[in-house]
């Protein structure tokens, strides 16, 4: 790790530019003159926000120096940064940024090193999405927390500030100060197949008072919040990752439920808004996503909300903001419509490049270039980036995945588990008269950095609470010979626990369900995502919801299966019947506990 003078002396031409500390605007005239002296290609560069492969910014993997020469057309991290300038990093599993705590501190304080070094060097924004729940890119042994809709479940706003407090004073000691988290949208759409359980929930008032807390945990611990995906992706059904999504609200319902939580965040101090690659005809007709939209980012979330912190797109490779465009419109229009984070486009010359010659051409001003680039650069004052971009190994042994942080994350899991279903008092299992239990069920992917998979974690769990616990995964469609080995199973046991995922009337998850409950062993379902699943599963006697399959919810659902805690989850969305998905199977609040 740099040492101390070393960063001293990296920083130095900067430092004398910039005077850190102050209020966010106090250091303007300082960041304006940096801004003056910077080329044009190093102003584009600011704007960005890029991947790249690789565990170190200088000495990646084989297989990550071709994956970078493919795709980017450079080595490394520092290569990268050294060609394009780029102003902000974002970490992935899949680009093999986050194998463990330390290496992610290395790479980060690489990252940084090869930016300051630069003629007229700048602190980078390292960035990741670390929600919790489903979406999470770095695991143990960091604390990994229950996500949204549980925290939803569990309705404290002190539990939401906590999470963000510890999770942004572990992203921090691993060099990551920005975080795409809290998720603002407000899920109102069962069917939405990209939001779900990443949303609080569905009532905007929950949403929103979660959502500020949050917000407020992250920046007590310097590490940017953004709320996400404006103006808001709650009421889809289709993925914007995939497709192009339109938003049918009128400007009557979009101002009561999707802007709410987005007032709050703008109210709490929110450092960074991502724009959501959707259509909303009552906001803007053009036909143009969010991301492109003039009128939604700056008449409405800059002028009418009174937004003036960094805007930043959702990633330009998604098809919901390329379908119109092209890869070297889209960035220009981006900055044209009041972004100042270009996050993540498929090709990264073209889109640099678009915007260069969008300023040589006269399209663009190099003064619109500077008002994003001085948002960028208050960010990076407010964070302390100037003052000391680096962090240390000491510092990652210090705070990540502290005993206290561990426990924090059980108790507040222990919150969230929500009973919907306790026919007789099914619940909780007494190890004296159902001791021997089977686990089957789905075993979705593991989220990154979990034990996995979702029936051993459970069989596990149950175990260390004193049941004789034996896992047998059935997937997420099981065929006909495994839900005959399964019942056969259940046959020699006292009870089943059986995990859920996404469960359609036409499942064959349905199918097994039904049969292990005609054998008369008592079933228990765990929703380990939607608990809209309970809709599809009326013979079932016990039903809980535990929002996701990371190991802190399903030990937890483990705990109240087992008698060792109560339940105390609410739901936060509605469950609407199966058969008649106009009348309502369970309210938003409903939860029984014992």
């Amino acid at each position: 790790m740099p040492s101390r003078r070393t960063v001293l002396a990296a920083t130095m031409g900067v430092t004398a530019t910039l005077a850190v500390g102050g209020t966010a605007h106090a250091d303007d005239t300082r960041l304006r003159s940096l801004i003056s002296r910077m080329t044009l290609p190093e102003k584009v560069g600011q704007l960005f926000v890029m991947r790249v492969y690789g565990h170190s910014a200088t000495a990646p993997d084989q297989a990550d120096i071709d994956a970078n020469l493919s795709e980017l057309g450079v080595r490394t991290a520092a290569e990268l940064i050294a060609k394009y300038r780029v102003g902000g990093i974002i970490y992935f599993t899949w680009a093999h940024n986050t194998r463990d705590p330390q290496q992610i501190a290395d790479l980060s304080n690489g990252i940084q090193k090869a930016s300051l070094s630069q003629p007229r060097g700048l602190p980078v924004l390292v960035a990741t999405d670390q929600e919790h729940g489903i979406v999470c890119r770095i695991g143990a042994p960091a604390t990994l927390f229950p996500g949204a809709m549980a925290i939803g479940a569990g309705g404290s706003r002190e539990d939401a500030r906590t999470l963000g407090r510890i999770s942004g004073a572990e992203l921090r000691a691993m060099g990551v100060n920005q975080d795409y988290s809290p998720d603002a949208d407000v899920n109102v759409n069962p069917a939405n197949p990209v939001i779900g359980v990443r949303s609080f929930g569905a009532d905007p008032d929950a949403v929103a008072g979660l959502v500020a807390a949050e917000v407020k945990g992250y920046q007590s611990a310097r590490v940017a919040a953004t709320a996400k995906h404006f103006p808001g992706h709650g009421d889809t059904a289709v993925d914007s990752h995939f497709g192009f999504p339109v938003i049918t609200h009128s400007r009557e319902v979009w101002e009561q439920l999707d802007a709410v939580p987005f007032r709050a965040a703008v109210k709490a101090g929110i450092d960074s808004i991502m724009t959501a690659h959707i259509m909303v005809p009552a906001l803007d007709d053009s036909g143009d996503p969010a991301t492109l939209s003039h009128p939604i980012l700056t008449g409405i979330l800059r002028g009418e909300l009174g937004y003036d912190g960094v805007v930043i797109t959702d990633s330009l490779g998604m098809e919901g903001v390329r379908q119109k465009y092209g890869d070297d419109r889209v960035p220009v229009l981006a900055l044209k419509a009041g972004v100042d984070q270009l996050l993540n486009p498929p090709s990264l010359d073209v889109a640099w490049n678009a915007v260069l010659k969008a300023v040589r051409d006269g399209e663009l001003t190099e003064a619109r270039l500077d008002e994003s680039i001085l948002r960028v650069l208050r960010l990076k004052s407010r964070l302390g980036l100037f003052q000391d971009a680096y962090v240390s190994r000491a510092g990652v042994s210090r705070t990540v995945g502290t005993r206290s942080h561990l426990a924090a994350a059980d108790r507040i899991a222990e919150r969230t588990t929500t009973l919907l279903v306790n026919e007789e008092g099914l619940l909780p299992l007494s190890r004296r008269t159902h001791g021997k239990v089977l686990v089957v069920g789905a075993d979705p992917a593991s989220p990154s950095g979990t034990t996995g998979p979702p029936t051993g974690v459970l069989a596990a769990a149950l175990g260390e609470l004193g049941f004789t616990a034996t896992a047998r995964p059935t997937g997420t469609d099981p065929s006909a010979a495994t839900v005959a080995a399964a019942v056969a199973a259940a046959g020699e046991s006292d009870a089943v626990v059986v995990a859920t995922y996404n469960v359609t009337a036409g499942s064959s998850q349905r199918t097994l369900v039904e049969q292990l409950v005609a054998t008369g062993r008592p079933v228990v379902a765990v929703a380990v995502r939607n608990p809209y699943d309970v809709a599809q599963l009326p013979s079932v006697p016990a039903c809980l919801a535990s929002y996701s399959w990371t190991d802190v919810e399903l030990r937890a659902a483990a705990r109240v299966i087992a008698g060792r805690v109560r339940p105390r989850g609410k739901l936060p969305v509605a469950v609407q019947r199966a058969d008649d998905p106009t009348q309502v199977l369970y309210p938003v609040g409903h939860g029984l506990s014992y």
